[in-house]
């Protein structure tokens, strides 16, 4: 999941590569969110690598939260029809070490075409550490983007609840990506406005 949260995962749902090809990144944000849930009440470093072929990516994401790593562990398959049409089906599964979260596993589809682009993913959570207890989710997103503005609204479903949405705007300066965007969370998530910015560089 990357820099502006739009993730790996995210940008190789939509990726139709026509030949292998690897690539890494490097990342801070100053406040992590993910999903309109925040994730850090200060800066999170992350890295990542991902390889593509023939629409077939693979990759792993890590990031700093507020006890420990998150891990990111996905894989898919995303195609472009001739109609301009991209769809994209995958499986992430996240995966924390030290006392912040357990695991989740989940799998992902998504459709875009143009600006716009929509996800879902369906997938269990382990529940809080140490405790034994299942809970099954789903989240759906609308996003559009252009010329560096992007625009994300989500909600969650089933045995989770919240809304959010997230405005942000990125650009290269001097061959790295920066950023800052808005996240808006509704009460069942953080009920709260949070602005971060961001400084990243791809390989």
């Amino acid at each position: 999941m990357k820099l502006l949260k739009l993730t790996a995962l995210s940008a190789a749902l939509l990726s139709t590569s026509v030949m292998a090809e690897w690539s890494a990144n490097i990342g801070v944000v100053s406040d992590y969110h993910f999903r309109g849930i925040q994730q850090t009440q200060s800066a999170s470093a992350s890295a990542g690598v991902d390889y593509e072929n023939a629409g077939f990516y693979a990759g792993a994401w890590t990031a700093e939260v507020e006890d420990g790593l998150e891990v990111d562990l996905y894989g898919g398959y995303g195609v472009e029809l001739d109609n301009g049409l991209s769809l994209g089906l995958g499986y992430t599964t996240y995966q924390y070490t030290g006392d912040f979260d357990s695991a989740y596993n989940e799998f992902n589809f998504s459709a875009g075409m143009g600006m716009f682009s929509v996800e879902y993913s369906v997938g269990t959570w382990d529940g809080p550490v140490g405790a034994e207890v299942d809970a099954d989710y789903d989240f759906i997103a609308l996003s559009f983007e252009k010329d560096g503005f992007s625009a994300t609204v989500g909600s969650w479903g089933k045995d989770f609840e919240g809304e959010y949405a997230e405005l942000g705007y990125g650009t290269e300066v001097g061959g790295f990506d920066v950023g800052v965007g808005l996240v808006l969370s509704g009460s069942d998530l953080n009920d709260k406005e949070s602005l971060y910015f961001s400084l990243g560089k791809s390989f």
